[in-house]
């Protein structure tokens, strides 16, 4: 976006107004700026932004793969013109995290978004996990987050399990992991070209108009974090198994998904996760794709605010 954009036209963007804008101008004018790095338990140095009052109440979001917390650009300004606190990190080894050799599971994500919670002191949280970010916030909600999480959205997750197994007999083979690992290895930067041209936001359909803007800053989110990462983090979102931390989960919690997701089919993810969480609502979206909270985003942010509010 070329010249300078004004708040009322920034808050016009997000569908807001330019009251709306007023409030990003004030809440961020109160927000004192620290140190943007958490040490892990095992020292490793997570990034995270924190954007608003710290006594509003606190938005946590967990980004998918290969991304970073950039991609809740549009829902951390859309929730902060509403008043409340957001933090995004980033996971170790993506973004601007250390890039490191160990580490890449879901019990060190979950543990990382932990550290972060706790040196923040989040109470009372709303945690918003999409994808591989929806399996880390759901891990951390049932192992971290009792007493800290009040609400919990899952947005294109992971969960309960991905890859296809005896218990899972609807899941996809493992043969599809071995060859995203296979592409990664060979290419990566085409590889995320292609992800992000094709099925991520559902650019392969017909009469879908690809945006370059959006593909772009998808390949940028990928390649600024580290390959190893990336590598290892595949068998941790296909093959980690969720489900007794769903059955922990007690928390009311929103779970959203696209109909056409080619990425985290629904009838194996969200259907079933709905069945294990005790207090859960689902919301399927006809025809939308696993990076619908970019591409709808007016759509699913004003559904997640509702959920927040009831």
């Amino acid at each position: 976006m070329t010249g300078t954009l004004t708040l009322a036209a920034a808050a016009a963007a997000l569908g807001g107004k330019p009251a709306e804008a007023a409030k990003i101008k004030s809440a961020s004018a109160t927000h004192v700026a620290g140190d943007s790095y958490v040490a892990a338990k095992d020292g490793t140095r997570i990034f995270f932004k924190d954007w608003g009052p710290r006594d509003a109440q606190p938005i946590m979001f967990h980004h998918g793969w290969p991304l970073s917390g950039d991609d809740w650009d549009n829902q951390m300004l859309f929730f902060l013109s509403k008043g409340y606190r957001v933090i995004a990190h980033d996971r170790r080894g993506h973004g601007r995290s250390a890039q490191v050799s160990e580490g890449h599971d879901m019990d060190h994500y979950a543990a990382d978004a932990a550290a972060v919670a706790e040196h923040l002191d989040l109470r009372n949280a709303i945690h918003v996990g999409h994808s591989t970010g929806g399996g880390e916030a759901a891990r951390y909600t049932a192992r971290h987050g009792k007493g800290r999480v009040s609400k919990l959205v899952l947005i294109g997750s992971v969960t309960p399990i991905m890859v296809k197994t005896p218990n899972n007999p609807g899941g996809q083979p493992i043969e599809a992991f071995d060859g995203f690992r296979a592409a990664l290895a060979a290419n990566r930067s085409q590889y995320y070209l292609d992800v992000a041209g094709g099925p991520f936001y559902g650019f392969n359909r017909d009469g879908v108009t690809p945006s370059q803007a959006l593909i772009e800053n998808w390949w940028r989110q990928g390649m600024q974090g580290a390959a190893n990462a990336h590598y290892h983090s595949i068998a941790a979102f296909s093959e980690t198994d969720f489900t007794e931390d769903l059955k922990l989960i007690d928390v009311p919690t929103l779970v959203l998904h696209g109909s056409d997701d080619q990425m985290v089919p629904p009838a194996d993810s969200a259907e079933l996760a709905v069945k294990l969480l005790k207090n859960a609502t689902l919301k399927i979206y006809e025809g939308l794709p696993h990076g619908m909270a970019t591409t709808h985003a007016g759509m699913i942010n004003a559904d997640v605010l509702a959920f927040i509010k009831a």
